[in-house]
């Protein structure tokens, strides 16, 4: 049995951090899914920037979008919904089998609008109709600003993957703006049945603090990181709130690991794999980890659902000049910052191929 299968039998759900239109045209998610048990995908701007700017894949479609009028951003929308339904559509046996627990795709609003929570809402809402498959989540980020408008989708039944969590203390925050969403779909007579995921960032802890550490605290901080929010999410499921929204048919809201390729060529190429398994989590992964997980990754113990020694390990790092909730606010916000840069340079990216595609067209009629 493959690593990745036994995972899969662990509990914890495998997701694929690519989508690209070339995979999905030769077969290769398909190919992921029958081999490597993933059952779900995520999504951002830079996977869709690389993408448009490595082939021709998509300049048919910009070309004819941008013809009709079509903005720089109704280009993306375009393209990565068009994308995210197929991927989508693929995913539908594993959704309908798991009763929708599982068999998810993403798609986040505009980084542009992390300030504004009112338009936050109302493009998850105009994504999440445009998209026209259940099996969508619209990602919003974790942030202060993304927080009303969390529990505003979730009141508004909009599964939503909550982006840009670190620590254990920020998912619960995210967690508790699905809590309050939730408990007024309860109360308001609705179904209280609305998916959402909780998103934790693991490795850009340990680029953060990298060369400024023994060399015995290194890579070691992330999966701390992770170890206390784990315990946080298994602490709230246990908790008398929980049961009560539990005994009136809502679900929980999963926790995934995201940000787990290792950055450090000293360390094992699954070192987040390996380390963060877990029952009824995700770890979402890109190709290059996926296939070396596959290929000799290993499934031991769990992760302990009472933190073992997780916050000793956070308070160490502190006895070396690294505050762990300062760090936190520091990464969630340079995270929205490198999302607001990866968007501008995909819009940036869709423009250029744009000219470029009618300099290319004009030259040819000239000729």
């Amino acid at each position: 049995m493959k690593p990745t299968q036994q995972l899969h039998e662990a509990g914890q759900s495998l997701w694929l951090d690519n989508i690209t239109r070339g995979m999905l045209d030769d077969g290769t998610l398909a190919h992921y899914i029958d081999e490597y048990s993933i059952t779900g995908l995520t999504s951002n701007p830079t996977i869709f920037d690389k993408a448009i700017e490595a082939g021709a894949d998509y300049d048919d479609d910009i070309a004819a979008r941008k013809a009709a009028g079509a903005t720089d951003e109704e280009v993306f929308f375009e393209l990565a919904l068009g994308d995210l339904r197929r991927a989508a559509d693929l995913f539908v046996p594993v959704h309908q089998r798991t009763d929708g627990v599982d068999g998810w795709v993403s798609l986040e609003v505009s980084p542009l609008l992390a300030h504004d929570t009112e338009a936050t809402i109302a493009q998850a809402a105009a994504l999440h109709t445009r998209a026209g498959r259940p099996n969508v989540f619209i990602k919003i980020p974790g942030t202060a600003e993304g927080l009303p408008a969390i529990e505003e989708c979730t009141f508004a039944g909009l599964p939503i993957n909550v982006t840009l969590l670190f620590s254990a203390e920020q998912y619960l925050a995210a967690a508790e703006a699905y809590l309050r969403g939730i408990e007024r779909r309860v109360k308001a007579g609705l179904n209280p049945a609305v998916t959402s995921v909780g998103s934790v960032f693991v490795s850009r802890w340990d680029t953060a603090v990298a060369g400024k550490v023994p060399s015995e605290f290194r890579d070691r901080l992330g999966i701390a990181a992770a170890t206390r929010a784990y315990q946080a999410y298994r602490d709230l499921l246990d908790s008398r709130r929980w049961a009560r929204l539990a005994n009136e048919g809502a679900r929980p809201q999963r926790l995934l690991w995201a940000s787990t390729s290792t950055k450090n060529p000293d360390a094992p190429d699954t070192l987040y794999i390996d380390a963060l398994a877990a029952p009824f989590t995700i770890n979402t992964m890109p190709e290059a980890t996926l296939r070396a997980f596959a290929d000799h990754g290993r499934v031991d113990a769990l992760m302990p659902t009472d933190g073992a020694d997780a916050t000793q390990i956070v308070d160490a790092y502190s006895g070396v000049g690294i505050d762990h909730q300062g760090l936190a606010a520091q990464l969630q916000r340079e995270g929205a910052e490198s999302f607001d840069t990866s968007w501008r340079n995909l819009l940036a990216s869709i423009a250029a191929k744009h000219d470029k595609l009618a300099a290319s067209g004009s030259r040819s009629i000239d000729s």
